[in-house]
């Protein structure tokens, strides 16, 4: 029997971040999950996770223990804490897209009462919660910051398709808007984080150590890239270099690839916002970001000139691209820059076929879901390019993937899944 305790919590958003969250303060706390997505809600009373993080029987086991999934709003009101999980995207301008967490938070506002703690997780820049948020807290509920109504920032470290590095076991930044509340907040995660937790010293300092986590992987994976470009240059095998050097025991093992998804891809804009808002210009965090967005050119012309050296026609050639999400194992397309890698080789004529198999059709845009393929044909491309490595195309194994092509087959194995596999071409 879980322990009951009279808090009352409404978490807004039921994503990747949302979900374990209801879960495991459920065991301790009234919760209440809130998500504006009526399909969401549904498949979730349902034990359905489209995401495939959360197993039906943990979902299960939770609505017993009387958490309640919902967009009614009249549901989360008379919460004693709201935490908001939702969603800080870019737009193509690449500015930060406050539209959901302005949304919640004007959400929250209007049910905010006396004493209550609205802490939010998602990733911003520094400064972002009481120089935004708190603004339309107080606006929506006449009540005063710090006196009325306490904020606190505890930034989401979810690592989509890890299952080792879950919730419980990353150790969790907490803060508060004094230092009262700072202590409550902490003392309210530890229940739930096996790893511990570090309570920052302000709001702000914990903003800026989640947005640098991202912006700090970016940059090194940029160099990366940047490296493997030379060594294409130079024709040397850039994993066999990395190889080598990794043999120091202070090398950074970081690898070249495609830096998509809703993090790494995006966080280091959030940061590079705030700094020219102050007047720095954040050479390279933004030399970084470049690199990175033009990975996907960069890798069709790698392809377009190993065709070349084989004398495969590029035009109606057959292409298959399996993996489609923006990291292994895991269900999400967002920011996937393989897709850029489609989009050009779709207008240069190719016959692309996209196979992932934790994917259905649902998830794409019809431009992209008329391409998708069930299972791949024997003897039949020219090209098969291995954008993710899912852990069901290394149980395919290369002999399986290799009887996809033609007898001139090339084959990129961008994540360098079969290791020294010499028909193989790497990043």
């Amino acid at each position: 029997m879980y322990l009951r305790k009279k808090n009352k919590i409404s978490i807004i958003g039921l994503g990747y971040v949302g979900l374990p969250l209801a879960i495991e303060f459920n065991k301790y706390h009234n919760v209440i999950g809130y998500d504006i997505n009526q399909q969401r809600i549904f498949d979730l009373n349902n034990f359905l996770d489209i995401n495939n993080e959360m197993r039906s029987i943990n979902i299960k086991k939770a609505i017993r223990n009387n958490l309640i999934f919902t967009n009614d709003e009249s549901k989360i009101s008379n919460s004693s804490i709201y935490i908001i999980t939702v969603p800080t995207p870019i737009y193509k301008n690449k500015k930060p897209n406050l539209t959901a967490i302005k949304n919640s938070t004007k959400l929250v506002g209007n049910l905010l009462e006396k004493n209550n703690i609205v802490i939010y997780e998602s990733t911003v820049y520094p400064g972002l919660i009481e120089e935004i948020c708190v603004p339309i807290l107080r606006k929506q509920s006449g009540l005063k910051y710090n006196l009325d109504f306490f904020c606190g920032y505890s930034p989401e470290r979810i690592n989509p398709g890890d299952t080792n590095h879950s919730l419980k076991n990353i150790v969790k930044i907490t803060s508060g808007s004094n230092s009262f509340i700072a202590s409550k907040i902490d003392k309210l995660y530890k229940k739930i984080i096996k790893a511990g937790t570090y309570k920052a010293s302000s709001i702000k300092v914990a903003e800026a150590a989640k947005v640098i986590e991202n912006t700090q992987r970016d940059i090194n994976i940029a160099f990366m890239n940047e490296l493997a470009k030379i060594f294409y240059k130079l024709n040397i095998d850039s994993n066999e270099v990395f190889k080598a050097a990794n043999t120091k025991w202070n090398f950074l093992n970081f690898k070249p690839g495609l830096v998509g998804g809703h993090c790494i891809g995006v966080d280091p804009y959030y940061l590079t916002f705030q700094a020219k808002k102050v007047g720095f210009n954040p050479d390279i965090i933004l030399s970084g970001r470049k690199v990175n967005d033009s990975m996907g050119i960069y890798l069709v012309q790698k392809l377009i000139s190993e065709m070349k050296k084989r004398k495969i026609t590029l035009v109606k050639s057959r292409i298959l691209i399996m993996g489609l999400t923006f990291k292994e194992n895991c269900s999400d397309i967002r920011n996937s820059k393989i897709f850029d890698v489609i989009s050009k080789l779709i207008k240069l004529n190719c016959k692309v076929e996209l196979f992932d198999p934790l994917i259905s059709k649902n998830f794409l845009i019809k431009k992209y879901s008329r391409y998708l393929i069930k299972f791949p044909k024997l003897n039949s491309y020219n090209v098969i390019l291995i954008a993710v490595s899912h852990s069901v195309f290394i149980k395919l194994g290369k002999k399986k993937i290799i009887s996809f092509g033609k007898k001139n087959v090339i084959i990129f194995d961008l994540k360098n899944i079969f290791k020294n596999e010499k028909l193989f071409i790497n990043f």
